[in-house]
């Protein structure tokens, strides 16, 4: 793809639209892929680490799917749970176009596959799944998480997959340092090479109270 990379607003390569199998949430499901987006082919080995590592979503509430792709994560968080509302975050509009076209083709009216600045200010997430988007560079990454790991609400987890060659131990030590008052950040499991780190927001305790271990 030359300069084109599955982080582009709008890749310049063929989009080459094709249909695979893929088993989302416990279903053998048809969706529309394309060319110039994270892992056309199949669910990559890191979300499906992630997928296979994480609990059922909240039931209600806000969801957020950061840099979704073609929607794996966004379909699967919507198939468990049909009465929240999913937030299908990319920059990629094809990725965001077929998140959309997946989502109408199987019936699910709770996805809302938006550019980063469409997501609502006073939106608070009960959950967020990501395998974030490493290759965009350290700083634009951490710039990234700063700006979403605090949107969690209260007693709410951020679940994240990344390879373990790619710096998944720093980035957990960058996690714990930078979000330390009111988180905690735990490796959760390992698998193909990929960890799945949580990050949980506790919430601020009352001025004056102890916390406990």
């Amino acid at each position: 793809m030359g300069s084109d990379h599955y982080f582009s607003a709008s890749p310049s390569s063929p989009e080459n639209l094709r249909r695979i199998r893929v088993h989302l949430a416990g279903r053998d499901v048809d969706v529309m892929t394309a060319g110039g987006v994270f892992s056309p082919d199949h669910v990559d080995s890191g979300t499906a680490v992630l997928l296979a590592n994480t609990p059922p979503a909240p039931p209600g509430g806000h969801l957020l799917d950061l840099g979704c792709g073609w929607g794996p994560i966004s379909l699967s968080l919507a198939l468990q749970s049909p009465h929240a509302t999913v937030w299908a975050v990319d920059v990629n509009e094809r990725a965001l176009d077929l998140v959309r076209r997946n989502a109408e083709a199987l019936g699910l009216e709770n996805i809302n596959a938006v550019r980063p600045e469409d997501v609502p200010d006073d939106i608070a997430f009960r959950s967020l799944r990501s395998n974030p988007p490493i290759r965009v560079g350290k700083n634009e990454l951490h710039g990234m998480l700063e700006q979403w790991i605090p949107r969690l609400d209260e007693r709410s987890d951020a679940w994240l997959v990344v390879a373990r060659n790619l710096g998944a131990d720093s980035l957990q030590r960058w996690l714990s340092a930078t979000f330390d008052a009111g988180y905690s950040v735990t490796r959760t499991a390992t698998g193909r090479g990929f960890r799945v780190l949580k990050v949980r927001h506790h919430g601020t305790p009352p001025t004056g109270s102890i916390t406990l271990p």
